[in-house]
């Protein structure tokens, strides 16, 4: 099971990555992008997908992944719920979400960094 703290620390170190609480909630950000961000309770984590495969996401396993709010729609966004999640999971997320918000140019230069992806 996942927690806020398992990825916590790897969502404030990315590059250009920085952390917000907006209303209670925690929120990454890149610049004014949100690309994750934590429910009040806590237990679930959206986070930027691509709009085109989120469906099959949610459809391939819809007892981790739901669609976002209705409002929330129009963007690049899925949710998970954490309890679903284990910590290595979590992380490669948060990254994934990270990578659709930076330039690839940062991308390559956190692979080269990080052979192995997020651990």
């Amino acid at each position: 099971m996942a927690v806020i703290e398992d990825v916590r620390p790897l969502g404030a170190g990315l590059e250009r990555s920085y952390e917000v609480y907006v209303r209670g909630r925690l929120k990454f950000r890149v610049k004014q992008i949100v690309y994750v961000a934590f429910s009040l309770d806590e237990t679930v984590m959206g986070f930027a997908f691509p709009k085109d495969e989120r469906a099959a996401l949610v459809a391939s396993e819809p007892s981790r992944f739901q669609l976002p709010t209705e409002s929330d729609l129009r963007f690049n966004w899925v949710q998970a719920k954490l309890e679903a999640l284990d910590p290595a999971e979590a992380r490669e997320l948060v990254v994934d979400a990270w990578r659709m918000v930076v330039p690839k140019m940062l991308c390559r230069a956190y692979d080269m960094a990080n052979p192995n992806g997020p651990g």
